[in-house]
């Protein structure tokens, strides 16, 4: 049986021992990067199944090298490690393309079940999907990650792109604001307080929607969430 590489971005070689030494007794093999530079390099040979990024590294911030990995269309998962525990960094990490983001110190049985469920929700999502979707002006390249509406082409972030997206594939569906949470950004990644689902939706209304104030592709299913309405080309 083929093991499930986990990339570790970390510059602490305390940290690198006790992490490579505990993923490898979890079963995976371990790949290791001392700074986001390196770690780029890495990527351009063969991508991991998962990477743990620390955001204090030494040449430039974590959240940059984030971002930079899922410009480039890496699609495996991103766990954060990092000692910034504020509501506001929580956010900017999830913003940057991470998956989930975990507060130093931390038990390492915590960081494996965090693993494992990214894992696990990569396999659920990775099923092939339409590469191009067209209902009625709004058209998508999923392969592209581009969005048109009728000639215009929308300019979207990779979340609004992923938001969009899902609600096409399930156009006239009514998903719930957890449904939408959970395929995003999983379970446990977002908490109950956040209304990001909300604040994505409005900044897609502002982009695709002729008034936003008046909505009429994506539609609020009141005490529920939402529904794509567009009728098929």
């Amino acid at each position: 049986m083929v093991k499930q590489t986990i990339m570790l971005v970390e510059d602490d070689p305390d940290i690198v021992t006790v992490l490579r030494g505990n993923l490898s007794l979890a079963g995976f093999a371990v790949a290791t990067a001392g700074s986001a530079e390196e770690a780029a390099q890495l990527l351009v040979g063969e991508a991991p199944d998962l990477l743990i990024l620390d955001l204090g590294l030494p040449d430039y911030d974590g959240l940059l090298l984030c971002q930079k990995i899922k410009a480039a269309g890496h699609e495996f998962p991103i766990i954060m490690l990092t000692a910034r525990d504020s509501v506001a960094d929580k956010v900017l990490g999830f913003e940057y393309g991470a998956d989930d983001y975990l507060i130093k110190p931390f038990a390492f049985m915590e960081l494996e079940a965090r693993i494992k469920a990214c894992l696990r929700r990569r396999e659920k999502y990775a099923e092939p999907k339409p590469e191009r979707l067209c209902y009625g002006e709004l058209k998508i390249d999923h392969a592209a990650r581009r969005v048109w509406l009728g000639n215009r082409d929308i300019s979207l972030t990779r979340k609004e792109f992923d938001l969009l997206y899902l609600l096409v594939l399930h156009v006239g569906e009514t998903l719930s604001r957890d449904d939408l949470k959970h395929a995003l950004w999983g379970k446990k990644s977002l908490y109950s307080w956040s209304r990001t689902i909300d604040v994505h939706i409005q900044h897609l209304r502002q982009k695709i929607e002729r008034n936003p104030e008046a909505p009429e592709l994506i539609v609020t299913v009141t005490g529920v969430g939402y529904r794509l309405d567009v009728a098929a080309s």
